[in-house]
């Protein structure tokens, strides 16, 4: 029995075990993989300490603080999580479950799909959704990127340092911050469009995008060798779908200290209904969470949610 299991292993997930280790509980990291979104993020610079760093290198620092602590870390996907009768909780993995007396979920975003013809069929050849792992392998080659959030213009500002043409596809206006929107502006190569995407067509990869004109409906088909989809994230909690209480978004909904509306349970990071999605802000509710989870277990104070 831990006394604490977290589920996940980005900025949330790590800072909390982090605390968590500080305040010497028996707990366990249980993530499918290390730094979440964090790892399809090129420039970061806007995270305190450092004026710039890209977010492999963030996450390495992140990985490399928590392991300075004899805290258990399992590389295993959560799909499901049980609030038992006496109050504590099993997680349950692929590979065996874990027994706690309080859970801090923190398992992050994954990207949405577009739903169109042909995206399953080239993901993997073509169709991407990190520009950051997979804009090497474009070099010199036409792309095109779905979204006009800030991370479909990072996308586009990455993918026109090393191909030949960027075509920028976005349904309405720009989403993004104004300075990401002014470095967009100095790329010579990224060409800014409007449309609504209809389908990704090719033969053995990638070959066109087709968009659709928002007002005649016209469809222009784009020369294009990679799509990266950049339209907005999904929160990772199915898992746990009827145990919480979900938003229309399906985000876990908390309070201002992490809670939820079960005793013991909390949630950190984008995975919640927090209003912004940042790195920050997520470390800021792992490490809060943490410390929740603690005075918790100590005081087993009447739950507010």
């Amino acid at each position: 029995m831990y006394d604490l299991v977290i589920i996940g292993g980005g900025p949330a997930g790590m800072t909390a075990a982090v605390y968590a280790a500080r305040k010497r509980m028996n707990a366990v990291l249980v993530t499918k993989e290390v730094g979440g979104q964090v790892m399809w993020t090129m420039d970061i610079e806007n995270y305190m300490g450092y004026q710039f760093i890209t977010g492999p290198e963030l996450i390495a620092k992140f990985e490399e603080q928590v392991r300075q602590f004899p805290l258990k870390i399992k590389y295993e996907e959560v799909n499901r999580l049980i609030v038992k009768d006496d109050g504590t909780f099993t997680v349950v993995s692929a590979e065996r479950e874990y027994h706690s007396k309080t859970v801090i979920i923190a398992s992050g975003k994954r990207p949405k799909r577009l739903g169109v013809p042909g995206e399953e069929e080239f993901a993997g050849r073509g169709v991407s959704y990190c520009a950051t792992c997979d804009g090497p392998l474009f070099a010199g080659k036409n792309v095109a990127v779905i979204g006009g959030g800030n991370s479909a213009l990072q996308a586009a500002i990455e993918l026109s340092q090393v191909a030949d043409k960027v075509y920028l596809v976005a349904r309405n206006n720009y989403n993004a911050d104004p300075i990401v929107v002014e470095k967009l502006k100095k790329s010579n190569n990224i060409v800014e469009l409007s449309g609504d995407t209809k389908g990704i067509q090719g033969s053995q990869s990638v070959e066109k995008l087709i968009i659709a004109s928002l007002d005649s409906r016209e469809e222009t088909d784009l020369p294009v060798q990679g799509v990266f989809v950049e339209i907005g994230l999904m929160p990772n909690s199915e898992y746990c779908d009827g145990v919480v209480k979900l938003n229309d978004g399906g985000e876990i909904v908390t309070d201002c200290r992490t809670r939820t509306k079960i005793p013991g349970l909390f949630a950190a990071g984008d995975v919640t209904n927090g209003p912004d999605k940042q790195i920050v802000i997520a470390a800021g509710d792992g490490a809060k969470a943490a410390l929740v989870a603690y005075e918790y277990l100590l005081h087993k104070r009447p739950h507010c949610g």
